[in-house]
């Protein structure tokens, strides 16, 4: 791994990858560093991502879901131990994530001239998706585990990469990155499906102070705020970056905040904005 200094501290994810290592998780295992001039050695996982396993083979979804959500279950409940390191998911970063989407996106990329009105109405909806995440119990955060950071391994699989950015943070916000992917979707009654299973698995205490139908509103606003992120951040990426392919998993990641608009009222100016405004106009190749 050849991280500059200058352009990325590695500190990060050699700490966080000692974590990972002491839960017995399936990530690279750092053997030699040079924090100074940003040269790592690394364990290797090999090549295949989740993600061309899964659009490769469609029918292998139910197992590789099943090691994923695994070995998430296991990432909380080991990482008590560690969450407590970790930087804080609190409201200040939380607002700066949907800031992105409303920056990148809706500015900068769309051009969008917000009125007095739409402003209010944004803050409303961002006052409802901080509260929601604050209000859920705090976990270990990989906070980007999702199908191009999980890797297809022969045992203790997946192997998990691209965690230095973890944090303490919502019970909800990784299961959502994995099942309501930016780059992969799959039915809504599946999604839910697979999301009850790992409900289920909590401790007796956790589901005890949430119940089903708590949990999965938490789960719900928690993939607003994450697609809102990451729209964002595709836009953000090809207008900082010059990086424009992931323009192309924007409607993607906007229809799921379409999928659950109808049962959020609170979330009526967002539903519109996208569904009005930004996908009918959506060009990939600006």
């Amino acid at each position: 791994m050849d991280a500059p200094p200058e352009q990325e501290e590695c500190l990060p994810f050699v700490t966080i990858a000692g974590y990972l290592e002491a839960m017995q998780l399936a990530a690279p295992r750092v053997v030699e560093a040079d924090l100074e001039k940003g040269f790592l050695l690394l364990t290797d996982l090999g090549s295949e991502q989740y993600l061309k396993r899964l659009q490769r083979r469609p029918a292998l979804a139910e197992s590789m879901y099943h090691d994923a959500t695994d070995a998430l279950l296991s990432m909380q409940k080991k990482g008590v131990a560690f969450q407590g390191l970790l930087p804080p998911y609190d409201e200040a970063l939380l607002r700066f994530e949907l800031s992105l989407f409303r920056d990148w996106l809706c500015g900068t990329h769309m051009e969008f001239l917000f009125s007095a009105a739409d402003e209010t109405h944004w803050q409303t909806c961002c006052d409802l998706l901080v509260a929601n995440a604050i209000l859920q119990p705090k976990v270990f955060v990989h906070r980007d585990y999702h199908s191009r950071n999980l890797m297809v391994l022969k045992q203790d699989n997946p192997g998990i990469l691209d965690f230095q950015d973890a944090v303490e943070g919502p019970l909800t916000y990784d299961l959502v990155s994995l099942l309501k992917d930016c780059y992969v979707n799959w039915p809504a009654n599946k999604v839910r499906e697979w999301a009850l299973n790992f409900y289920a698995r909590l401790g007796e205490e956790t589901r005890t102070l949430i119940d089903e139908k708590r949990f999965l509103r938490h789960f719900e606003l928690m993939g607003v705020h994450r697609h809102l992120k990451a729209a964002g951040i595709f836009c953000r990426l090809r207008h900082r970056d010059g990086k424009a392919a992931y323009l192309a998993d924007v409607p993607r990641t906007l229809e799921y905040i379409l999928e659950i608009g109808p049962r959020y009222p609170e979330l009526r100016f967002l539903t519109r904005l996208i569904d009005q405004q930004i996908l009918p106009g959506w060009d990939a190749d600006a």
